[in-house]
């Protein structure tokens, strides 16, 4: 048995960007910045930022797309995926991005859950059903609220 599954906290750091596969999949990307806070040694406090690439398919893609907006705080759980490219300088890049299942929208008017197995409601949006996939991966459990 093996599983590959994150769950991330933070803020939305670009407007999603939508396009299409060749067959026609919808495919949404957006940047998502997760920062943890620390005290060193002599009592300084830091902060670092992560940053990861999130990618949505398909009724989340839409869904993303439609109502993620930068600067958003929104909860996001998927796989993650490193991936390896050369840069236009010519050096080899890594990055690691992560595949969404789940996203929640954090900061409105409530929380509002959308995953690609199933539909969820968000403020002031029309419910949409996601077809379920019985040759996905198994739906998240049915949390509407995180539990802090």
């Amino acid at each position: 048995m093996s599983l590959n599954k994150v769950t991330m906290i933070g803020n939305v750091g670009t407007d999603p960007e939508m396009r299409y596969t060749p067959s026609g999949s919808a495919v949404t990307d957006f940047r998502l910045a997760v920062s943890r806070r620390y005290s060193t040694r002599d009592g300084n406090q830091q902060e670092e930022t992560e940053w990861f690439t999130v990618t949505a398919w398909e009724r989340l893609a839409d869904t993303v797309n439609q109502y993620v907006t930068k600067g958003m705080k929104v909860y996001v759980e998927g796989r993650l995926k490193s991936r390896s490219y050369q840069g236009n300088d010519g050096q080899m890049r890594f990055s690691n991005e992560i595949n969404a299942q789940t996203v929640l929208f954090l900061d409105r008017g409530g929380t509002a859950q959308w995953n690609e197995n199933q539909g969820g409601e968000a403020a002031n949006a029309p419910r949409q059903e996601a077809p379920s996939d019985p040759s996905g991966p198994e739906s998240p459990s049915d949390v509407e609220e995180l539990p802090w």
